[in-house]
C-alpha cells in the first residue's frame, strides 16, 4: 500500500486492524470483519461524495445568483444602442469646451473621459471582455476534501 495519502492513515488504521482481528479470531470471523470495513469504506466515499456535491450545488447556486444579477441579462440591444448614440451627441459639446478652454490637453481629457465612460459600459454589459475571466480551482480527485 505505497503511496497512502496523509488523508488515508485512518482508513490503514482500520485495515490494519480488521487484519488483527482476523488473525485473532480465526476464519470464523472473517465475514462479519470483512464486512465491517467494507461498511467503514462506504461510510467514507459516502462521506467525500456527499461534501462534492454541496460543494457543487453551492458553486452552481452562486452562479446562478451572479447570472440573476448580472446587468446583461437586462441590457438588451436598444440600451447598448442608445448609451452609443448619447455617448456621442454628449461627445462633440465635451471636445469643443475642452478643446476651447484648455487646448489639447483639454481635449484629451474629455475624450479619456468619453472612452473611459464607454468602458466602464462595455465591462458592465460584457463580463470578461477585458480578460477578468477568474481561473477555475483545480479539481481535487481524493477522497477526502
Amino acid at each position: 500500500m505505497s503511496g497512502m495519502d496523509a488523508h488515508d492513515t485512518d482508513l490503514k488504521k482500520e485495515l490494519d486492524a480488521t487484519l488483527q482481528a482476523r488473525r485473532e479470531l480465526g476464519e470464523d470471523y472473517e465475514s462479519a470483519l470483512v464486512d465491517s470495513f467494507l461498511e467503514k469504506v462506504d461510510q467514507r466515499i459516502e462521506g467525500a461524495v456527499d461534501r462534492r456535491v454541496r460543494r457543487q450545488l453551492a458553486e452552481q447556486q452562486m452562479t446562478v445568483a451572479r447570472d440573476v444579477r448580472s446587468p446583461k441579462a437586462t441590457d438588451s440591444w436598444g440600451e447598448r444602442f442608445g448609451f452609443g448614440i448619447v455617448s456621442l451627441v454628449l461627445a462633440v459639446p465635451l471636445s469643443a469646451i475642452g478643446g476651447g478652454v484648455a487646448h489639447l490637453p483639454g481635449l484629451i481629457a474629455a475624450w479619456a473621459g468619453i472612452v473611459g465612460v464607454n468602458a466602464v459600459q462595455a465591462a458592465r454589459t460584457n463580463p470578461g471582455l477585458f480578460g477578468s475571466r477568474r481561473a477555475k480551482p483545480a479539481q481535487d480527485d481524493r477522497w477526502e476534501d
